[in-house]
């Protein structure tokens, strides 16, 4: 399956400031088994109505419990949380 994270950040943060780091967090859920990519895209289109950060996880159905309690997920809700004014979270089979 594929999970997204749709991020719109606070006024005043800067998208692209956060994608190398916030990739290389996720990153690290490479090593869980049944997570197979990840990639962190900003959004190419600047207005106010647009989100700004998507992260996109293929994994595995039953791995998204382990992702869930994992430390770099973990570790983005506690450094980046309070960066976003809006998230949305989606999961697709295609």
């Amino acid at each position: 399956m594929r999970h997204f994270v749709i991020a719109k950040l606070k006024d005043g943060i800067d998208k692209m400031d956060l994608i190398a780091p916030v990739t290389e967090i996720f990153e690290e859920t490479l090593k869980i088994p049944g997570i197979h990519s990840v990639k962190v895209s900003p959004c190419c289109i600047d207005r106010p109505n647009r989100y700004d950060i998507m992260i996109e996880i293929e994994m595995d159905k039953d791995a998204l419990p382990v992702y869930d309690e994992c430390e770099p997920h973990k570790r983005w809700k506690s450094v980046y949380g309070d960066m976003l004014s809006a998230k949305t979270i989606f999961d697709s089979e295609t």
